[in-house]
């Protein structure tokens, strides 16, 4: 295994941050400006980039994910071609933790042995797929050990703590996803009063890094969830900004 996701941790927390994770839509608005994109995110300080897979029925997320992966598959960007861009951008960036944020139903239909292959081939770090519970994700962490990809589980706001626990066994060089808010992505001008609380819980329960996402789009937020996680995650509005511009530069964050 890498070790490349615990490295990006382990390198943010001696420089006195929490990491920087962003999502974007692979695809959106074009494959070669999705992969432009990447290449500016990680130039701007991103420390790992969980590259999104367009899915037809993307139930957890907003409109704005939701539109980009639209426009993504109506352009016919499939998950080969989200795995060609991923092996491109491994030779460029080497350090980088490269998450495959997907749907369950696309790795199903590949075949798991054969999508663990193409992830491998690929040089994939970790995937994270929104629909698969925790009782039924050692199907897929049979055939994803064998090439040292690892996995990142997604923590909802009402999730108790010892499923946390649960759900953080048998599992390295990860993250756990805790989401921030109930319901689906996409930027809040407000985040939880309970936020700090809950990461705090959490972070004291595992011993892997946890980072926050869903609703994050200011640096003023991800200031403060960086006080109470090891991490924060940006999808929405990174997405937004490069539908409406085309490309993305510093300041990543307002």
């Amino acid at each position: 295994m890498s070790k490349r996701i615990s490295s990006c941790f382990e390198r943010a927390k001696a420089e006195g941050r929490a990491a920087f994770i962003a999502y974007l839509t692979i695809g959106y608005p074009t494959l070669e400006q999705s992969e432009a994109a990447v290449d500016a995110l990680i130039e701007g300080g991103v420390d790992i980039v969980e590259l999104g897979c367009p899915f037809s029925d993307p139930f957890a997320d907003g409109a704005v994910i939701r539109s980009a992966a639209y426009e993504a598959l109506r352009q016919g960007v499939t998950l080969e071609d989200v795995l060609l861009l991923a092996e491109r951008l491994r030779k460029k960036h080497p350090e980088t933790g490269f998450v495959l944020f997907t749907y369950y139903n696309l790795i199903f239909s590949r075949g798991l042995e054969a999508f663990a292959a193409a992830a491998s081939k690929a040089d994939i770090d970790a995937v994270l797929s929104v629909d698969l519970p925790l009782e039924e994700r050692e199907e897929l962490l049979t055939v994803l050990r064998p090439y040292g990809i690892s996995y990142v589980p997604l923590i909802a706001p009402n999730t108790p703590i010892e499923r946390v626990v649960e759900s953080a066994k048998g599992l390295d060089d990860t993250f756990l996803y805790v989401i921030t808010v109930k319901g689906i992505t996409g930027e809040r001008k407000e985040l939880p009063a309970d936020l700090a609380e809950r990461l705090d819980g959490i972070r004291n329960a595992v011993s892997l890094p946890i980072a926050a996402g869903f609703g994050i789009s200011t640096q003023a937020q991800a200031e403060m969830v960086s006080r109470h996680a090891d991490g924060f995650i940006v999808g929405s509005a990174l997405v937004k900004r490069l539908g409406e511009t085309g490309h993305l530069e510093k300041p990543l964050l307002p």
